[in-house]
């Protein structure tokens, strides 16, 4: 068993897709879906993007199980690469429509404060609503970046819940 750890997760949502006009950081960009990435990609994006929040679900799963989620035809996984490495990636879960998840956002930590979240998360914001929900949704938590909560609503995002969790390490 590993430590555990006390965190309060935000529910938020997104009735409407947001107008945005950003510019697009410095560098060489590229925003690519992954159709039916391979197991070790994705394990090693979520290690390195999550493993200092505590993102620990998909550890538990066993390859068939993991598999069968990412590999959904509805689940679309993203990844932000620059200068051609990836430094972040976002899972969006359509399965339950007209409700759409953001189940997953994040950079990795060398990129972090140097303006890519908004843009990254902006970007996927529009992705997501391309396939048409009629809402979009996200959780974080105080485990996840301490302005995590902030980007997203500052991205659009209206907080609609709270609640206390119990989270275990690996």
């Amino acid at each position: 068993m590993g430590r555990k750890h006390q965190a309060t997760v935000t529910h938020l949502e997104m009735t409407s897709a947001p107008a945005f006009n950003l510019p697009r950081p410095s560098g060489s960009f590229s925003l690519m879906r992954v159709t039916l990435p391979p197991l070790h990609f994705y394990r090693y994006l979520y290690t390195v993007i999550g493993g200092d929040y505590v993102w620990v679900d998909r550890h538990r799963l066993s390859d068939d199980a993991l598999s069968a989620i990412i590999h959904d035809p509805d689940v679309a996984i993203y990844v932000l690469y620059r200068d051609g490495a990836p430094v972040g990636f976002a899972e969006l879960d359509f399965r339950s429509m007209p409700v759409a998840e953001l189940v997953y956002f994040g950079l990795i930590a060398e990129t972090i404060g140097q303006g890519l979240g908004r843009y990254f998360l902006t970007e996927v914001i529009r992705v997501a609503w391309s396939y048409g929900p009629g809402r979009l949704i996200v959780q974080t938590c105080t485990l996840d970046h301490p302005r995590a909560l902030a980007l997203y609503q500052r991205c659009g995002f209206t907080p609609i819940g709270q609640e206390q969790v119990e989270l275990e390490e690996l």
